[in-house]
């Protein structure tokens, strides 16, 4: 007994580095939220950072569906109806995912919320809407999604990281 709880605790400290490792790379989970014309809107995700690794083009992959973030699907939640692009959702739960490509990026909604962010499932797919593009001037580590509230019943979802942001104007539908 003595010598298999040596060994265990032997195979525990060998491995500690290499979990500590792992962990630095981990994905935490992420909200955001707003409310616009009295509707909550929010994203739940998990946070990827770059780590020195180059993302778009290399991490996300151009022209391939990404989950828009990592581990689980991303997933938006809205308390109202909402037009987000040129989609009309009825409120409720979706996963969004993207399609990045060097000079455009479409926004993908989709029915199924929950799923491995490799199990993506097109023929659920509520939509496909175009997102409008700009290079930041200062990088971003951690992927990031952020909500903003533009006032009355607008406001817009924007995606951030590395160098890029993709966002799309929605609209709080009475």
């Amino acid at each position: 007994m003595l010598r298999l709880i040596l060994v265990l605790s032997a195979a525990a400290v060998l491995a500690a580095p290499a979990l500590a490792q792992r962990s630095r790379y981990t994905s935490p989970p992420a909200k955001s939220s707003v409310v616009v014309a009295g509707k909550k809107i929010t994203v739940d995700y998990y946070a990827p950072s770059a780590h020195g690794r180059k993302i778009m083009g290399g991490l996300v992959p151009y022209g391939v569906v990404w989950c828009t973030g990592a581990n689980i699907a991303t997933e938006l939640t809205i308390e109202g109806n909402l037009q987000i692009g040129t989609l009309r959702l009825s409120k409720g739960a979706y996963s969004i995912w993207t399609l990045p490509t060097e000079k455009e990026w479409t926004l993908i909604v989709n029915k199924e919320t929950g799923q491995f962010h490799l199990n993506y499932d097109p023929s659920v797919d509520v939509g496909r809407t175009r997102m409008n593009l700009r290079t930041l001037e200062t990088p971003v580590e951690t992927f990031r999604v952020d909500l903003r509230n533009d006032g009355a019943n607008k406001g817009t979802l924007a995606l951030v990281w590395e160098s890029t942001e993709a966002s799309i104007p929605f609209t709080v539908l009475p």
